[in-house]
């Protein structure tokens, strides 16, 4: 791996240190050597080491992504340039409960047209059978980020039960559990779930504390995609706080917002539901996007009976007029559990890429637009696109609501997370410009937080989610990920017009002490790794 072994040192010097702790920044200097912090102060003398100008810029611990989905991106781009160009050094990955570890081949079928609208359409075979198997495989590529797992619950309950909607056996449960404790013991950080998505949403509450049982015994954390963030959300949300009260587990409430109509200016009702357990003597964190719309596959939007078996038996639904009929019905009238309770406002829904490149002209356009242009009804013409397009179609949905957004990242508990898919012709800039939109907008824009303050959202608390104690903070003994950026002109570039641009103001980020980012620039270097929790078992 380029740049992994033996750094050179360096002198960072004469930057404003924003270590991560949420005091004031100190203008100082930073050496680091052999790939650590080794010397944090004033006028410090290091004549062997190669010297980086940092005035005028902030010098902060690397930014955490903890809900990222670059789960192959970090193996087919060792570039990772929508990572670091925005400072990121780690990213948390096996989101929503599904990812293609542990997976075995039946799995990994149904895993390949499921996840095409998040990772694009993958040759049959990819997958690894352990957690294990993925984090070496990290390790053998390098990377250009740190890397760490989370076990996804649905690609375990492919697994063990299959695509059907039905609870599973006690036989069942305990397989479930020995898989997630394997994957824990494989350096896992925690269990996520994806719980308006096949087949996670076929799991009941009892399933859930069963499983996060063992990643509390483990030291992790769970990470859900809860069941609705529309008309249900305040329900989802106390369901999860339930399940890691129950099980005694950490929780780490992804991508917590309040979207939709229905929730506009609520936030402070989930807020109050947090806050009573905290002092209640829950372990709770929670990360967002600071965009307004969403983002996922239209198939996420089809009722979970719609979806139940996988993709074969969804596309056969879709050909079947009585099923159609219900679904279109579910769609627009009822709002289906995979579109969270609430009937779609197809105006709202645009389309952010295709599986079939014949199917491009669809991209930028809403469904709405495209109903329209075909005389057809706007669900009918959705699940044209489906069918088409074999479940494949990524989108955009213009949902969010600002004075929600604000609220929830001036949480105590609140972290950063992209959420970004990396995959589609017009992806959710989220992907290029969540960490510098923090910094430019929300902080020096409209001071929803001190600069201090957005830090250790971004960086310190993160890293303490994770139980990293080497990471997120700029002292001695440290690991060097850190990012320099210029608070003035910090500022994400990427548009929903193009989606793909560098953020400004960031010119250098290092990964373990070796520059990633130098003077603007992506150099060659893959310095990451795969990072293993507390809880992986010696080999």
């Amino acid at each position: 791996m380029t740049g992994a072994r033996d750094p050179e040192p360096l002198l960072i010097r004469g930057g404003l240190v924003l270590d991560g702790a949420g005091g004031p920044g100190r203008h100082g200097d930073v050496l680091v050597a052999g790939g650590r912090i080794v010397e944090v102060g004033d006028g410090i003398d290091a004549s062997t080491a190669r010297v980086i100008d940092a005035g005028g810029l902030a010098v902060a611990p690397g930014f955490i992504d903890l809900h990222a989905h670059a789960d192959l991106a970090v193996l087919a781009d060792p570039q990772g340039l929508a990572a670091v160009s925005q400072g990121v050094t780690t990213q948390v990955v096996g989101q929503d409960g599904l990812s293609y570890a542990p997976a075995g081949d039946e799995t990994l079928a149904v895993l390949r047209g499921q996840l095409a609208g998040w990772n694009g359409l993958q040759r049959p075979g990819v997958g690894w059978a352990d957690v294990a198997g993925y984090l070496a495989e990290v390790d053998r590529r390098g990377s250009a980020t740190n890397v760490a797992y989370l076990v996804p619950h649905g690609t375990v309950r492919l697994n063990v039960v299959g695509p059907d909607d039905r609870p599973a056996t006690a036989a069942e449960l305990a397989a479930m559990r020995a898989q997630v404790d394997r994957g824990m013991r494989d350096g896992a950080f925690g269990l996520s779930a994806g719980l308006s998505y096949v087949p996670g949403m076929f799991a009941d509450t009892a399933e859930l504390v069963a499983l996060c049982e063992v990643v509390a015994a483990r030291g992790g954390y769970f990470a859900p995609h809860q069941r609705s963030y529309g008309a249900g959300a305040l329900a989802g949300y106390a369901e999860m706080i339930a399940i890691a009260r129950r099980a005694g587990c950490a929780l780490h409430l992804t991508h917590a917002t309040m979207n939709f109509a229905v929730n506009r200016g609520r936030a402070g009702e989930l807020v109050d539901l947090i806050d009573a357990a905290l002092a209640d003597g829950a372990d709770i964190t929670l990360d967002t996007y600071p965009y307004l719309p969403g983002s996922t596959t239209l198939s996420a939007l089809l009722p979970g009976w719609a979806a139940a078996g996988g993709p074969d038996a969804t596309l056969a639904r879709l050909a079947d007029p009585v099923a159609r009929a219900r679904i279109v019905h579910a769609l627009d009238v009822v709002g289906s559990d995979g579109a969270h309770g609430v009937p779609v406002d197809w105006s709202a829904v645009e389309v952010s890429g295709v599986r079939d490149r014949a199917l491009a002209d669809r991209v930028g356009r809403t469904i709405a637009e495209l109903a329209a242009e075909q005389g057809r009804p706007p669900a009918e013409a959705a699940l044209d696109l489906l069918v088409a397009d074999r479940l494949g179609t990524g989108i955009l949905q213009h949902v969010g609501d600002k004075d929600n957004v604000r609220t929830m990242m001036r949480h105590p508990r609140h972290t950063g997370g992209s959420d970004g898919i990396l995959v589609g012709d017009k992806p959710h800039p989220r992907a290029w410009g969540t960490f510098p939109r923090y910094l430019g907008h929300y902080v020096r824009e409209e001071g929803v937080l001190t600069l201090e303050d957005a830090i250790v959202h971004l960086s310190a608390r993160p890293a303490a989610r994770l139980g990293l104690t080497d990471r997120g903070r700029i002292a001695p003994g440290m690991v060097a990920d850190l990012v320099l950026f210029d608070p003035d002109t910090v500022a994400d570039r990427a548009t929903f017009e193009e989606p793909r641009r560098q953020a400004a103001g960031i010119p250098w980020v290092l990964v373990a002490g070796v520059p990633v980012v130098a003077e603007g620039h992506r150099t060659e270097a893959v310095p990451g790794r795969a990072l293993r929790s507390a809880s992986c078992a010696p080999s």
